[in-house]
């Protein structure tokens, strides 16, 4: 029998560009296999549910700066903004049974704590929107802007801390931290346990918040517009302003409940909370695909990215890799991210 061999051509460019397209992935991946051979059992169904809660802020957080880098934009103030929410809220919402009680008058009921979270998010969200209004109105790059709103948020949440002792704020009261510790589901599977935690639940609502503005509003399409391409945007009349103020202030919103999410699964607050976390939620965005030249990126990107990068910041912590060298595996997936994302946008020019 004649058996004809039909020759397999490769296209060597094509195979290049995949390479190179999807190399952040690569790399992750081979990162996870080498967490998982080192300490296989990491591999269980409470260390996911562990992942998805610790990512659920993270989400939140990584979802409010997606908005501002498809408009081109960035925010090197949100680990401060998670700070000051912090530092405010274990302050004002302290359990009315601790003894050393910040402010001993205080009411602890319900509808309280309800004004008080409200109060910190409006906070937030105003100086989430000052960082819009830098940028829409008086043309401040955002770098610079909003590394500026990093230095006053910083200085603001240090000040008030240090005016109350300047020591760690603990003891919160008990059904704020219910709201960020507890548990809606649990499902055994013989000893091991996996859970939905309220934190998930959060991150959920505000994925499809997100997931409805960018894709099923006006508000959406000019985002990605202005992002685009501004000149041409402002050209078919949409309001580079109105957009921006508009993306900042919900991205202000994610930032004030993230941080109050943050204390409330913490525990306790000091000013340094929240210290790098515009980096894990910039670095997640970048990952996910969402382009730092603007126009690009899509919600479930975003998710996909921050459950990558938490499972490396999970992984790194569990396996005990010295917390410095997790700064430099780190920075080396952001050096990765940022460079394919570059190489797109000069090869789409």
């Amino acid at each position: 029998m004649d058996i004809k061999l039909k020759k397999i051509k490769i296209d060597k460019k094509k195979v290049s560009e995949i390479l190179l397209k999807y190399a952040i992935y690569f790399v992750l991946l081979i990162m996870i296999i080498v967490i998982i051979i080192k300490d296989s059992s990491i591999v269980s169904w409470r260390s996911l549910a562990t992942i998805l809660t610790q990512a659920s802020t993270r989400c939140m957080l990584a979802l409010g700066v997606g908005g501002i880098i498809v408009l081109a934009g960035t925010d090197l103030s949100i680990g401060r903004m998670v700070g000051l929410a912090g530092v405010l809220g274990a302050s004002l919402m302290q359990a009315p049974e601790f003894s050393r009680r910040i402010f001993p008058n205080l009411p602890s009921s319900g509808w309280f704590i309800a004004l008080i979270i409200l109060f910190i998010v409006l906070v937030i969200t105003f100086m989430s929107f000052i960082n819009g209004w830098l940028t829409a109105k008086l043309h401040i790059t955002p770098f610079i802007a909003t590394l500026g709103m990093q230095l006053v948020l910083y200085g603001i949440a240090s000040s008030y801390y240090n005016a109350l002792g300047g020591s760690p704020i603990t003891s919160l009261n008990e059904d704020f931290k219910y709201i960020a510790q507890g548990k809606l589901l649990s499902i055994q599977f013989g000893k091991d346990e996996f859970y939905i935690s309220f934190l998930m639940l959060f991150a959920i609502v505000s994925i499809i918040f997100i997931w409805f503005i960018w894709n099923k509003t006006r508000i959406g399409k000019n985002m990605f517009a202005v992002g685009g391409n501004a000149e041409a945007a402002a050209v078919s009349g949409v309001s580079i302003v109105k957009t921006t103020l508009i993306i900042y202030i919900v991205a202000g919103v994610l930032y004030g409940m993230a941080g109050l999410l943050e204390l409330g699964r913490t525990g306790s607050a000091t000013n340094n909370l929240g210290l790098g976390y515009e980096l894990d939620a910039i670095s997640a965005c970048v990952v996910g695909g969402v382009s730092l030249m603007g126009g690009v990126g899509s919600v479930a990107g975003i998710v996909t990215g921050v459950i990558i990068f938490q499972v490396i910041n999970f992984g790194l912590a569990y396996v005990s890799v010295d917390p410095y060298l997790q700064y430099i595996v780190k920075g080396m997936i952001i050096l990765i991210a940022v460079a394919i994302d570059t190489r797109k946008y000069i090869k789409k020019k």
